[in-house]
């Protein structure tokens, strides 16, 4: 496996094409340097794979159906690992920035969906897609059969999934700060909180009918429901929780 600095002329050249989606000049260089779909973009310590590149923050790069397509069957991992402060997989990406295309293209080439080392507390991608706010990531990644949580399905208005778990078939056990923590988590009040992230008034209305605190503060952000309505720009529940006299942590 190669390692080539962002600052090369080789590394330059092939992130260039990448994200201004050149795919004749990417397949060029795909032809003329033997092992470039394999190798590694080093860059102040850190080690990005070329489907990192490929879904690398804002994604939605031009051509970037084609180019992941491309870097795929020049022999790019998609399950190869960001080497740095977590070990994110191109799928977690991909689900961070909302790119569903390319979340498409990864999970049909073997993708793995339940993959972790997510920057939410080492989990999947689901886990930060959810966390990430990016919707259509989420929705599409449960249509491709991730394994959902309550916390999942409250913050996408997965009532029906809500109920059953609550009617003695759970939904995965997991939490967005992870195994470890040294509290036990309420799950009710977590998901009460990812439902009001995610603008979900009908999930948030279920929770409440099963005792959640309204104005519960994440471990997390040390933000509440409202807080987390607030920032996630949902109006409609903002005066839905302002008329449930819901608190802010920052006032």
């Amino acid at each position: 496996m190669a390692y080539i600095p962002e600052d090369h002329p080789l590394g330059i050249s092939v992130i260039t094409a990448v994200h201004t989606g050149d795919i004749p000049a990417l397949r060029q260089l795909l032809e003329e340097n033997a092992g470039l779909a394999t190798s590694r973009i080093v860059s102040n310590g850190e080690l990005r794979s070329m489907l990192h590149i490929a879904t690398d923050w804002p994604g939605h790069f031009p051509n970037n159906s084609a180019t992941a397509a491309l870097l795929i069957e020049a022999g790019a991992g998609v399950n190869a690992r960001f080497t740095g402060p977590h070990s994110e997989t191109p799928l977690h990406w991909a689900a961070s920035c909302d790119d569903v295309e390319v979340l498409d293209i990864l999970l049909d080439s073997g993708a793995d969906i339940e993959a972790s080392g997510a920057v939410i507390a080492g989990g999947t991608p689901l886990d930060d897609a959810v966390a990430f706010a990016q919707w259509r990531a989420a929705h599409r990644l449960i249509e491709r059969g991730a394994k959902a949580a309550l916390w999942h399905a409250a913050a996408l208005g997965l009532v029906d999934a809500m109920e059953a778990h609550f009617a003695g078939d759970p939904l995965s056990q997991q939490y967005p700060w992870g195994a470890g923590h040294s509290s036990p988590p309420d799950e009710v009040n977590v998901a009460f909180w990812c439902a009001c992230h995610g603008g979900q008034r009908e999930a948030a209305e279920y929770l409440l009918g099963r005792k959640a605190d309204i104005n519960w503060i994440s471990v997390w952000d040390g933000l509440t429901p409202l807080d987390a309505a607030q920032r996630s720009a949902s109006p409609d529940m903002v005066q839905w929780l302002h008329g449930l006299d819901a608190k802010s942590s920052m006032s």
